[in-house]
């Protein structure tokens, strides 16, 4: 599997819990169907059907006892068979992928936050996405106690991990932002969600020369 031939766009939207990424690309979808655009919006971990079986597994409380290397390999596990079976045929077609989440999670979440190698985090992510690469990220940076307070009691076995956690997983964030400011875009959440949304559409409308 190799990254060839591809017409189309891919933006992905990244951020810690409570960011709001999720409402934002959901906006994003109405508006740039309302402009006739042809847009697949998709979730990681997860979208199709293997993925889904990976993140029931990856997000269980039972998986507490899970190593942060069977962590690492089961998101990327994930990841592949999303960009086999959605993204790689979508973007050939000439669409506009919208993914909620992508290897720059990997990176912030089990590389800064549980402290998995990050350099062996993009060696494999580089296979496992057949060096795909999106052309727009937009991260949405929240303080992370805010944050965790915005997204309401934990859920899942990622969201159950401590404050701390989270705060290495906003620098890891960062961190990559100040290394890739060409692709990775910094919203920051503090204001109204028609506020953010106006940032949003701006960097996109940009990117599709609109």
């Amino acid at each position: 599997m190799a990254a060839k031939n591809l017409k189309g766009i891919f933006i992905t939207f990244e951020g810690a819990e409570g960011s709001g990424k999720s409402t934002q690309a959901k906006r994003i979808v109405a508006y740039l169907k309302g402009i006739k655009k042809k847009v697949l919006h998709i979730r990681e971990p997860g979208g199709v059907k293997i993925s889904e079986r990976i993140r029931d597994i990856l997000l269980s409380l039972k998986s507490r006892r899970m190593s942060g290397e069977c962590e690492v390999l089961l998101y990327m596990a994930a990841r592949a068979q999303l960009v086999e079976e959605v993204i790689c045929p979508a973007l050939k077609r000439g669409d506009i992928v919208l993914c909620d989440r992508f290897l720059d999670s990997t990176i912030a979440y089990q590389g800064y936050g549980n402290g998995a190698n990050q350099r062996m985090i993009q060696t494999i992510g580089r296979w496992a996405t057949a060096n795909i690469t999106p052309d727009l990220t937009l991260l949405f940076d929240i303080d992370a106690r805010e944050g965790l307070r915005r997204a309401g009691s934990a859920k899942d076995r990622i969201e159950k991990r401590p404050l701390r956690y989270h705060q290495r997983v906003r620098r890891g964030y960062l961190a990559l932002a100040r290394r890739e400011p060409g692709r990775i875009k910094v919203i920051k959440v503090d204001g109204d969600k028609d506020a953010i949304h106006a940032k949003v559409r701006c960097y996109i409308d940009k990117l599709l020369g609109l």
